[in-house]
């Protein structure tokens, strides 16, 4: 029982670590969740063209949230929101 609780912890401190060494936003991750998201949206677009509408303006929100923004930090993090949103 000891054993098994020692090998518990010791998966938690490592889950734990790789957590925290989240990878940074690189220009290839921003340019990977861009496409993405563009594919995500293309996808909604030709399943439903009625939403259509819908998602332009979902997209326009988190748009206009991240304008003026200039890291790559937040590029990742719009390019996220955007393909959470287009997938809803």
């Amino acid at each position: 029982m000891k054993k098994f609780l020692f090998v518990a912890v010791g998966l938690a401190v490592l889950a734990g670590s790789a957590c925290s060494k989240a990878p940074e936003c690189t220009a290839e991750i921003a340019t990977k969740k861009a496409q993405d998201m563009a594919a995500a949206l293309q996808e909604a677009i030709t399943k439903d063209p009625s939403k259509a509408a819908d998602l332009t303006a979902k997209v326009q929100a988190v748009t206009t949230k991240y304008q003026g923004t200039t890291t790559l930090a937040d590029a990742c993090k719009a390019y996220d929101e955007l393909t959470a949103a287009i997938k809803g």
